[in-house]
């Protein structure tokens, strides 16, 4: 595979900047007004090519990942952002979950990183989700106990709650094996199979909670599940909402229903609702699916800040020469 890391952070930051301006819009609005290019203004007031927390959450991973694995040193990375506008894409930070908000006051407070991210059900927002995928490039090569242990803390410093763990932990499994070089139909198979025996061979949660993922968890061996699995529901079955496995769900759907890193990404953004979340999740699986040179360079070059993130890239690179 060619420029992975770059794949990743472009694929991700560009579906996020497709979504901005249509957030909140619901799908029959986006049904009848199709958004097809990037665009500017809408509903947070910002130039086209902006890009949201969701991509500056995800560069102050990849900063940290530049230098070392250290959860402190990602805490005050959020925390610069949080408070000092790091890795914004104008200078201001305007759009930020409450689950999110919350955990960089506990943050700021000297909680422990593992320890800041919300715990209860209803600390379920897609916004870890949204911004892990750079973890794969350092979880590579370990063990699947090791790489759960680093997605939940990882997750943990905003969303600790299990559920958004294990919506994290899917994911990162199935870039892992897109980054392996896998079509999309083997790689979503390979880390059911992985998926299912992990948590088979490990009491990590409670039937009932890994039971919410059986749309993307069925295992067609023994149809343990009665309903369809994520590839064969129809548009009317998947939400767009902020919801953790809302966006899990959506991001997968899109990415086998179309045939294109572009297909792909304004797919998702016109499933409405949460749109720069769901563009910048499917986006970046797109991204690592086919390549950084899929995605069309007018909309790469309308991102703002574009130099910094290939400067970014570059410097990941020498990290991770494996993947340059």
């Amino acid at each position: 595979m060619k420029n992975p890391i770059k794949s990743v952070l472009f694929g991700v930051a560009v579906g996020d900047a497709l979504g901005v301006p249509v957030e909140f819009k619901s799908r029959e609005y986006l049904k009848q007004n199709p958004l097809t290019d990037m665009i500017g203004y809408g509903t947070h007031n910002q130039p086209a090519g902006t890009w949201s927390d969701d991509s500056s959450l995800t560069f102050c991973l990849a900063e940290m990942l530049c230098q070392k694995y250290d959860l402190q040193l990602l805490s005050r990375n959020f925390l610069s952002w949080y408070n000092d506008n790091f890795w914004t894409p104008h200078g201001v930070v305007f759009d930020i979950g409450i689950a999110t908000s919350s955990a960089m006051y506990s943050l700021s407070k000297g909680s422990a990183p593992t320890l800041a991210g919300g715990t209860g059900e209803e600390s379920n927002g897609n916004g870890s989700l949204m911004r892990i995928l750079p973890i794969i490039f350092y979880i590579k090569d370990l063990e699947i106990d090791q790489r759960f242990q680093v997605v939940r803390d990882v997750s943990s410093l905003t969303h600790a709650h299990i559920r958004s763990v294990i919506a994290c932990f899917i994911y990162t499994e199935m870039a892992l094996q897109l980054l392996e070089g896998y079509n999309k139909w083997e790689a979503f198979k390979n880390m059911q199979n992985i998926v299912i025996e992990f948590f088979n061979n490990n009491a990590i949660c409670s039937q009932n909670e890994l039971d919410k993922f059986h749309r993307i968890l069925e295992d067609n061996s023994n149809h343990r599940y009665k309903l369809s699995t994520i590839n064969e529901l129809y548009e009317s079955e998947i939400a767009s909402s902020g919801y953790v496995l809302d966006t899990l769900e959506a991001s997968l759907w899109c990415l086998f229903k179309a045939n294109s890193y572009e297909e792909t990404v304004l797919m998702a953004v016109n499933l409405g609702k949460d749109t720069d979340t769901t563009g910048a999740v499917a986006g970046g699986l797109a991204g690592l699916l086919y390549g950084f040179d899929s995605i069309p360079k007018k909309w790469i070059n309308s991102l703002a800040k574009k130099d910094d993130i290939f400067e970014l890239c570059d410097r990941f690179a020498k990290k991770y020469p494996t993947w340059i």
